[in-house]
């Protein structure tokens, strides 16, 4: 699971990363709204753990702005006890949960898990020329023959076909897959890539190499 967590008490902030990643997750930190929304434009995430009240964008405009886009990250709005408009307000703009400071680090860490576990379960297959991934299974075919991937090579076709249609770089191939302490290398990716062409070459559809950028999975002929 990877989390951006933006909140502007950098202590608070440090003591949060710790916690989230003690629990095996991926964090990046941001303490300005502005720059969330830069991180948010350019990498991607399982869910978005959110302080209301931050130098720059406020947590309210960052909502606004990321379901403006068209994004279903799941978002955790961090707020203070007294703030019960900003919680309904924070709900009704998009967000998907709140919690209120001062909070337990054991409720934090499984209101997160809840969230992605509900996300994932409204989008429980991926389909794009032939080939469909069931999330909830761990199953990929190709019309009625399986295709047998590793758990690498399965977390990378994963995230091509949630980003079908759009150009991804190698570092956004790695923050989205690696879990903490975990490492891979662009030659490491350019090997799963190339393996699962190979294993998918059934479908209607290719991964094509945009030199200098990275990698665009689409169907064939597009």
């Amino acid at each position: 699971m990877r989390v951006l967590l933006v909140e502007d008490d950098i202590v608070l902030a440090d003591g949060i990363s710790r916690i989230l990643k003690d629990h095996g997750m991926a964090v990046e930190m941001a303490h300005t709204g502005t720059d969330a929304d830069s991180i948010l434009q350019r990498s991607q995430f399982s869910i978005l753990v959110l302080d209301i009240g931050l130098p720059g964008i406020d947590g309210f405009s960052l909502v606004r702005r990321l379901r403006a886009r068209g994004s279903t990250l799941p978002v955790l709005l961090l707020t203070a006890r007294d703030a019960v408009q900003d919680r309904v307000h924070g709900l009704e703009l998009g967000a998907d949960d709140y919690l209120v400071k001062p909070f337990d680090t054991s409720e934090l860490v499984a209101r997160l898990r809840a969230l992605v576990r509900r996300t994932t379960a409204r989008t429980s297959e991926l389909e794009a020329g032939g080939l469909v991934m069931d999330l909830l299974a761990k199953r990929a075919r190709i019309g009625n023959d399986a295709l047998e991937l590793s758990a690498r090579e399965w977390a990378v076709l994963e995230y091509l076909m949630r980003q079908a249609g759009r150009v991804v770089s190698k570092q956004q191939i790695m923050d989205a897959i690696l879990q903490w302490g975990e490492e891979l290398s662009e030659n490491a990716v350019e090997v799963y890539v190339s393996r699962i062409r190979i294993k998918t070459a059934a479908a209607d559809l290719s991964i094509r190499t945009i030199r200098g950028f990275g990698y665009m999975l689409e169907k064939r002929g597009s």
